[in-house]
């Protein structure tokens, strides 16, 4: 993709969103952005102008429509139209459902679904009357298979891939050139463990095997780039989904024996421990969350998925080549005998 180009990226105060605006500062883009902490705006509007992009930062929450709306229109009027919007703004609950409350789902649903929503609607007013653009739908292995303790998670993940099949669907009915893609991502290192809602004793984790999300940001970039309309990132995504096709009631079954642990460290919760449910916490939490010393900082999934071209390209060359040899086999016995 050309350098320069206009990106717009939520949730992009720390975690994997952060990833994303650095990975396009490398190549020089204009990346507006947003999320609601104006502390790690201003480190993320920092860390890309240090890597070679310009930062816009926009300090919006997500869940209010008109205001994601103007901050589009803020961030075209500052840098120009916008090629890419990258919806990522997330919130959760670690919690049984039993034990979440009313409002804490709809703050979920509202921040985690409806963030996208009205992202994709802002993004199309522009892109559409253009006919050009990309849409960016940061999903997860959630989004196909719920595990214990993030119901309201998964249900806003479910309702972001249903909501982009449909809208995948319209783009193609209007033979639009605006594209859709959805990168379902594995567990990452990310501060969303360290500043999630948690009713449980222990701390929580990303389910491992754990990985960097600078990795996820790649994975963002290579479904842009390629113009793919989704990606599955690790293996351990595409282990979840595929497994979940084959054979659900066992998974539900793996899953309450191991999803409750597999989710928490050993460590108890602290009794003053905070959250960002419904407002953002002071200071820059950065890129990484609390678990470098297990977070994976290759992926072999994600070099194939990258490299998939070339590989069918050599896989086709050798098939050709084993017929060939198969068919110089009996012409050679004929001219023997």
């Amino acid at each position: 993709m050309n350098r320069g180009q206009v990106v717009v990226v939520t949730g992009a105060s720390a975690g994997l969103g952060r990833a994303i605006a650095c990975a396009w500062a490398r190549r020089g883009a204009r990346i507006a952005l947003l999320a609601r902490g104006a502390d790690g705006l201003e480190a993320a509007r920092r860390e890309v102008e240090d890597l070679g992009g310009r930062g816009l930062v926009l300090p919006v929450d997500v869940a209010d429509a008109e205001a994601v709306e103007a901050a589009a229109g803020c961030a075209e009027a500052e840098l120009g139209p916008i090629d890419v919007w990258v919806n990522n703004a997330m919130v959760s609950v670690f919690a049984p459902i039993r034990d979440t409350a009313a409002e804490e789902f709809r703050q979920v649903t509202e921040v985690s679904y409806l963030g996208y929503v009205y992202g994709t609607l802002a993004a199309l007013r522009r892109m559409a009357p253009r006919d050009r653009g990309v849409i960016v739908q940061v999903g997860s292995a959630l989004a196909y298979r719920g595990i214990p303790l993030q119901s309201a998670y998964c249900a806003a993940k479910h309702a972001i891939e249903g909501f982009t099949d449909s809208l995948r669907c319209e783009l193609l009915h209007d033979r639009s050139r605006v594209r859709v893609t959805m990168v379902q991502m594995p567990a990452l290192n990310t501060p969303q463990f360290r500043w999630s809602r948690s009713r449980m004793p222990r701390k929580p984790q990303p389910v491992p095997p754990i990985f960097q999300p600078e990795l996820g940001a790649q994975a963002v970039l290579l479904a842009v780039d390629q113009a793919r309309s989704e990606v599955w990132f690790g293996f351990p995504t595409l282990v979840a989904i595929v497994a979940n096709r084959l054979a659900p009631r066992l998974v539900d079954r793996y899953l309450a024996a191991t999803g409750y642990e597999a989710q928490l460290t050993s460590e108890p919760v602290e009794p003053d421990r905070r959250d960002n449910l419904f407002a953002p916490l002071p200071g820059d939490a950065g890129t990484h969350g609390d678990f470098d010393a297990r977070a994976r900082r290759f992926s072999v999934q994600l070099w194939l998925n990258r490299h998939r071209g070339w590989l069918a390209a050599g896989a086709g060359l050798a098939a050709l080549a084993a017929l060939g040899a198969r068919a110089r086999g009996p012409a050679r016995l004929r001219r023997a005998a």
